[in-house]
């Protein structure tokens, strides 16, 4: 059986999504995907061993001028390519109106979400079979019950299996450390810097290093600064997604705001321990066999908002993070290098 999956992005969303694969594989013996996806997240599905082909397409990048040459060139292009094969299925299973209308490029029986389920609804109107899947649920539970309806197998009860490849695994280095991941999307998400900076210090007493990178130009400003700050901390320079998963393997934990490294640290069995101040764990916390979420014990927390609202006076910002400080949080991850 073929299956085209499109799941563009984000990378934490696609990493939800791997459990769904190995699932379908262990059900459908011979399955095979080919699996679209934003371009700068294309390495992701090459780690899944059911995933045959990868398709990457550049939607961010067209969206900024639609009706430019290279924009009208980048559809055209995908197009031709995913009408050159049939599928016995198509799962959109990203839920929006622009990976909707990339399924109807494509050739085979479209499946996605339902009206009330689609993160936005009107995606539901091109599938030609629609699933009610409970959006308010973690998101890995959601692909896979996704994927149970849309392939027509029953829901497995066990615990995810990201079937990430063996390759991706390095064996480990002598040296001992912890890798911090400190930069996401939201200023919402960020712990404070002081926080980082203290930590480390901790870490540094018990005999860790620590590796810190960034991905942008505000994020490395972010990582020199808890670098110069700290003796314990080892600036790495801007690193691609393979080598940032080789990093992480090697390590001996991970601490983590709530970003899509933190999923790929949990899903490599890495110990991890992610801090959720304004989102809400339950749907989009870290899931592993040596993973566990922190959130935020605050009155307006999870409050879903981008910026911290918070009026009153408080020793950092975001005010939600002062429930989460540095000791309590050592104390979690010393348990897992005991």
């Amino acid at each position: 059986m073929r299956v085209l999956l499109i799941k563009t992005s984000s990378m934490g969303d696609l990493i939800h999504t791997l459990p769904a694969l190995t699932d379908a594989g262990l059900a459908i013996p011979g399955i095979t995907f080919d699996w679209v996806v934003e371009e700068s997240f294309a390495e992701i599905p090459h780690w899944h061993p059911l995933v045959n082909k990868v398709i990457p397409i550049a939607f961010r990048r067209w969206r900024k001028n639609i009706l430019s040459k290279e924009s009208r060139q980048g559809l055209c292009t995908l197009k031709k390519e995913l009408r050159s094969e049939q599928y016995d299925l198509i799962l959109d299973a990203q839920g929006l109106v622009k990976s909707a209308f990339i399924s109807l490029f494509a050739k085979g029986k479209r499946s996605g979400l339902d009206f009330r389920s689609a993160r936005e609804s009107f995606a539901s109107l091109v599938y030609q079979q629609k699933h009610t899947v409970n959006f308010y649920q973690h998101a890995i539970h959601r692909m896979r019950s996704l994927f149970a309806l849309a392939l027509g197998y029953s829901l497995p009860t066990t615990a995810p299996d990201f079937g990430i490849q063996d390759e991706l695994k390095v064996e480990s280095e002598q040296e001992k450390y912890l890798v911090f991941l400190h930069g996401t999307t939201w200023v919402s998400k960020q712990w404070p810097e002081s926080y980082w900076i203290e930590l480390a210090e901790i870490a540094h007493q018990a005999g860790y290093r620590v590796k810190i990178s960034g991905g942008n130009d505000e994020e490395v400003a972010r990582a020199f600064r808890i670098g110069n700050a700290s003796k314990a901390v080892d600036v790495m320079p801007r690193l691609t997604i393979a080598k940032m998963a080789a990093l992480l393997a090697n390590a001996k934990a991970v601490v983590a705001v709530d970003t899509g490294f933190g999923h790929l640290a949990a899903a490599l069995n890495i110990p991890t321990v992610s801090l959720f101040g304004p989102t809400n764990a339950d749907y989009t916390g870290v899931s592993g066999r040596a993973s566990v979420s922190l959130s935020a014990k605050f009155s307006c927390a999870p409050c879903l908002n981008r910026t911290c609202t918070y009026k009153e006076t408080a020793n950092v910002s975001p005010a939600c993070f002062t429930t989460l400080p540095p000791m309590q949080v050592w104390s979690v991850v010393n348990e897992y290098l005991k």
